[in-house]
Parts: structure tokens; C-alpha cells; sequence
């Protein structure tokens, strides 16, 4: 029998012959003896090759790190004493009869195994075939295909169909650049790799396909980041015909990541309902500006509270001039806060300017039970005792009394909590405190790895002004449907009342990750050619971009929605991996580099020549 590491882990296995293969893990001679550490994808078994085996002697004094062998022998429990609780198979060994040297290795340029001690990406990525032998990485590869397995089953029972779109596909706007590939058969056009399977899935509901899905490579010429792959990633990709309704896609899907929590990784469900909005579910459904106004974010991680509190009322008449003439005003209240430092404050000041902020006001409070103890500005509390507020801020002294106890009643401070203060723009305010929230959230260990929370984002706006503030654009995708349909756009002449128009589209979040985007869709010609034409685009370009679609809308296309989970992502946090790089058997680097692969590469100019380029 071969390759039984496994089934050399318990002592029913004692006094059988087997054979094993692996890879020398480590090798002691104790003179009398040899011991090898023999490893595969199971784990680790230790062999002994006794002198009086001569050549399987002789050949195991020559064995190094890495070599790879097979070895056959008899399975013997270990002696008292002698067994190793660190491994599984520690309590038996292989007494070795016959040994092969399948391969040799030379010195690894570097050592998977000495995890305290890692080498930089760039050289693991380099070399990514030695960083796989890593048990992490193995455990990586198998989370990966059990999910994979899990996604499968999970559609499949519930008789959606898997179809594969293309991937020499057109050019579409999808909020990205396209990865084009010129054609040599027609010179001067070009394919463009998908950015998402949209346009052919809408097809196949025209087609009459009932249910689709598919894992779907995608692929997206966006900067990369810890949390988004370069070049190429992976999605669970599905959609329903006859649907019209965005909840309808939500309620089918989410019992698969509530499984994939809780069963596949193993975490507790955080139980969200007190802040959903009436759909019976556990996930809480948030709209778009309630989550931007209250989380100062569209993707906010719910596993803690220090919510964005509106104090724009409390300081209408202030004469704080930084206050005074701020559109808006908010504060988040940190728990604990009068801990930080002088010096770490001053790296949260930084983090808020990078947002857009001035500065970064705040005001620390400390409860006392007299004056005589205050180092800053005394409040009189509400309760017995203590019955003061010692307020310690560089802002302090510019509030009335009447300011402070608004502002102590709308934001509850505790003994030792810190109020941090946003003033400007609402957008800005927003912006800024929505990424402190979550810097503080990190800084204080708020974020519990053992607990999972979803919510759904809904009502996304249809439009919204593009990222230089100049004209206006789309939100998410052309694709969806939005509420009132015709109706409401035709009745939008001004920019105003295009930007209040809004999407029936989705977004799943998961620990302050975006984990899946969907929406209802657009099925119907008149409404596809509108969306366009309110951002000045003629009904020429559409029917270029997009023509294969609106002929197909001509013969009877039924409502449909769907969406798209985020493989690699949902992944990334489900094992408590910090980079989505390392959800993959076959990164590319930070800067969407193969280093293994030395890719992307010059060609030959005769290819180039061929290509017409």
C-alpha cells in the first residue's frame, strides 16, 4: 500500500508493511541510527533505517532537506517515552527495509517551514512552488476547493444551472479598465477580457435560462490593494429570471454565506435583526445613506458600535469659528480613549487630514467627584455621583455650558471615553470619521475574528458625480433597474433631481468588506437608452456598446436579477488572512507583477507584426 502517512497515524496500523513517499523534513543520525522526518500533504511520519538495512543505510546518509523518497517498512509503536504528541502520528514509526531516492534537492532559497521568520512576498511569490509546501498554504489550497465544493452544492440543490461565458469578450464600461487583446484575424479590433459575465448572463435569461451561475474569472486593470487582487479574481456569479424584485435574490443567497460562516469557518453569526428594516432576517438590510450618515461608510463593519452622531443642531449658534461655518458636524465617541497618547492622537490627526479634515478636534472626559479635583472644564452631571465632568480639550474653553451639556446628553461620554469631532462638507465629515471609526475599531481590538456580521446596503444612488466633482455618472452599472423605472427618469431634468433617482441595487458587507454587488435589471430598451441619455450619451453609442443586448430585449426579455460574491475576499476573511494575495496558489505581486512567471513580458516583434501592433 502507497503513500499511508496517514493511515500510519494509529496503532491499528502496527505490524502492517507499507510504503510512503514524501519529502525529507528533516533528517538526525544518532550514529547507530537515522531518523528521518518524512512529510507530505497529510503531515509528518518518522522513519528509522537501522545499519544492518546496508543500502537503505547507505543511501539515507546522504539524504538532505527536501530530497524526495519513498520508503517501504513495517509500522512499530514507538517505545515509552519516545512518542511525539506534537504530531499526529507520533505514536508509531516505520522501521524502513527498502529506501528510494526519488529526486534531490538543492538548498532551498527559502524556508517555507520557519513561519516565524517568513521571506518578503516578492521572493515568496518568486519561488511560490516552495512557498506551497507551507502547511498554511496547503490548508489554503484545501479551504479554497471546500468552499468551491460548498458554492457548487448550494446552487446546485437549488436548480440553478452552471454555463460558462466567454472570455474573448467586448469592451464595456463597468467602472474599470478592460484588459484588451488585439485580433489577428481582424487586424486593427480588439477583444477585451470580462470584466464580469453582465451582458451574457441578461442573455441567457432572454435565452430562457431559468437560474444561472458560475465561478467566474473576472478580470479588472485596477490597482491592487490588500483587499483586491490585480489583474484577475474570482466570483460566484448567479442570476434569476422572472424576478423584480431585489429581495428575492437577497433571501435565496444569504442562507450560503450564513452556512459558509458559521459551518465552513466556523464563526458565530452576530445577530444583527434589531437593525434590520422588517424583512424577517437576521442580516439587517441598510440603505445607502443611512449607512454613509450613521457608519460614514457604504461597506461599515458592524461587529462594534461608535457610531457618526449628528450635532449640527447642537451647534447652530455656536461662535467656535471652526464650527461656525461648517456645513455639517458629527462625533464619534471612543471608548476608553483617554488612553492614547499625545503622539498617537497626532497619527489620527494624520489619518483624518489624508481624508480631507483641517485638523482633528476632540475632547477627553474624566468623571470627578469635585471641582477642587478638575484639570480642565467642569460640567455638572445628570446623576448623583460622580457629579462632574472634567472636560480636558484644546476646544473646550471655545463652547458655551450650553454646548457642552447638548453635546454631553447627545453623545453619553463615560469616564475616560474621548469625543472626536468631524467639521466641514457632509461628505467630508462623513469620509473622515467613517475611516477613524475604523482605525480606532483596530487600535482597541474591536474587531473580533471569531465573529461574523453581514448586512445588506440597499438603494444605492442611480447616478453620482464622478471623482474630479465635474459631471455626473453612474453609481454602480447601467445594468439595474431603477425604482420608479421610466417614470423616474423622465421626470429628472436637473442634476438634483437625476442624483436622487435611485437603484434597486445591492451590496452584501462582511466585517467592513464589500463581499457581493447586485441588483434588479434593466429589461427593457426604452429604460437602457434613458440612463444613458441623462448623462448625454446618444442612443448611437448605445446600441454600439451594447447593441447584442438591446436586440435581444426586442424579442421578449423577462425581468430578471442577480449578483456576484466576491470568491477570493470572502475567502481572505473567513480564514483570517489579511491579504487577499494569499488566498491563491499563483499571485501576482503588489505592484500585478508574476515574478515566478516573469509576467507581464516583452514578445517577439514578429507576433507584434502578426497583430498588426
Amino acid at each position: 500500500m502507497k503513500n499511508r502517512i496517514l493511515a500510519a497515524k494509529t496503532s491499528d496500523e502496527v505490524g502492517k508493511s507499507i510504503t510512503v513517499a514524501g519529502w525529507v523534513h528533516s533528517r538526525r543520525d544518532h550514529g547507530g541510527l537515522i531518523f528521518i522526518d518524512l512529510r507530505d500533504h497529510t503531515g509528518l511520519v518518522q522513519l528509522v533505517i537501522n545499519p544492518e538495512q546496508a543500502e537503505a543505510f547507505r543511501l539515507a546518509e546522504s539524504l538532505r532537506d527536501e530530497f524526495v523518497i519513498r520508503a517501504s517498512g513495517v509500522v512499530t509503536e514507538r517505545g515509552e517515552g519516545l512518542k511525539n504528541p506534537n504530531i499526529a502520528s507520533g505514536n508509531v514509526e516505520i522501521v524502513v527495509e527498502n529506501l528510494e531516492i526519488l529526486n534531490r534537492a538543492e538548498t532551498l532559497p527559502i524556508q517555507p517551514f520557519a513561519e516565524e521568520n517568513q521571506a518578503g512576498e516578492d521572493l515568496r511569490f518568486k519561488y511560490r512552488y516552495l512557498d506551497l509546501r507551507r502547511p498554511k498554504m496547503q490548508q489554503m489550497l484545501k479551504k479554497r476547493a471546500e468552499m468551491y465544493r460548498r458554492m457548487h452544492q448550494y446552487m446546485d440543490e437549488r436548480q440553478f444551472i452552471e454555463i460558462q461565458t466567454p472570455i474573448l469578450a467586448n469592451s464595456s464600461p463597468e467602472g474599470a479598465r478592460d484588459f484588451l487583446i488585439p485580433s489577428r484575424l481582424q487586424e486593427g479590433k480588439f477583444y477585451a477580457l470580462p470584466q464580469a459575465p453582465q451582458q451574457f448572463k441578461q442573455l441567457l435569461m432572454v435565452g430562457g435560462v431559468p437560474r444561472y451561475y458560475q465561478l467566474a474569472a473576472c478580470f479588472r486593470d485596477e490597482d491592487p490593494r490588500a483587499d483586491r487582487l490585480y489583474g484577475e479574481f474570482y466570483q460566484l456569479d448567479l442570476e434569476m429570471s422572472f424576478v423584480e424584485d431585489g429581495e428575492e435574490v437577497r433571501r435565496e443567497v444569504e442562507p450560503l454565506m450564513r452556512q459558509l460562516a458559521t459551518e465552513f469557518a466556523g464563526k458565530k453569526l452576530l445577530d444583527l435583526s434589531d437593525l434590520s428594516v422588517g424583512e424577517g432576517s437576521p442580516i439587517p438590510r441598510i440603505s445607502y445613506r443611512d449607512a454613509m450618515e450613521t457608519y460614514g461608510s457604504d461597506k461599515p463593519d458592524l461587529r462594534f458600535g461608535m457610531e457618526l452622531i449628528e450635532l449640527t443642531d447642537v451647534f447652530a449658534d455656536t461662535e467656535f469659528g471652526v464650527f461656525k461655518n461648517a456645513e455639517c458636524i458629527k462625533a464619534i465617541c471612543v471608548k476608553n480613549g483617554a488612553s492614547l497618547s499625545r503622539k498617537q492622537i497626532d497619527q489620527f490627526t494624520d489619518i483624518a487630514k489624508s481624508e480631507g479634515a483641517g485638523g482633528l478636534a476632540y475632547i477627553k472626559y474624566a468623571t470627578i467627584k469635585n471641582t477642587d479635583e478638575a484639570q480642565g472644564h467642569v460640567i455638572p452631571m445628570h446623576t448623583n455621583a460622580p457629579c462632574f465632568y472634567d472636560v480636558i480639550s484644546p476646544v473646550a474653553k471655545f463652547l458655551s455650558d450650553e454646548e457642552h451639556k447638548l453635546l454631553i446628553e447627545k453623545m453619553n461620554p463615560e469616564d475616560g471615553d474621548v469625543i472626536f469631532f468631524g467639521a466641514d462638507a457632509r461628505p467630508v465629515v462623513n469620509a473622515v470619521l467613517g475611516r477613524l471609526r475604523n482605525e480606532f475599531a483596530t487600535h482597541f481590538n474591536l474587531k473580533d475574528p471569531s465573529v461574523v456580521a453581514f448586512a445588506w446596503i440597499i438603494d444605492f444612488p442611480f447616478y453620482e458625480w464622478d471623482d474630479h466633482g465635474k459631471k455626473l455618472d453612474f453609481g454602480h452599472n447601467p445594468f439595474s433597474m431603477p425604482k420608479g423605472g421610466l417614470k423616474a427618469l423622465e421626470s429628472a431634468t436637473t442634476d438634483t433631481e437625476k442624483l436622487a433617482i435611485v437603484a434597486d441595487q445591492f451590496d452584501m458587507v462582511m466585517n467592513g468588506y464589500e463581499i457581493c454587488s447586485g441588483g434588479v435589471r434593466n429589461h427593457n430598451p426604452a429604460v437602457l437608452y434613458k440612463v444613458f441619455d441623462l448623462l448625454g450619451f446618444s442612443k448611437s453609442y448605445v446600441e454600439e456598446k451594447f447593441g447584442a443586448m438591446l436586440n435581444a430585449f426586442k424579442y421578449g426579455a423577462p425581468p430578471h436579477a442577480g449578483c456576484a460574491f466576491g470568491v477570493d475576499r470572502i475567502l481572505m476573511e473567513l480564514i483570517d488572512e489579511t491579504n487577499v494575495r494569499e488566498t491563491l496558489a499563483f499571485p501576482k505581486n503588489g505592484s500585478g507583477v508574476d515574478v515566478m512567471m516573469d509576467s507581464p513580458s516583452t514578445v517577439d516583434p514578429v507576433q507584434l507584426r502578426e497583430l498588426g501592433l
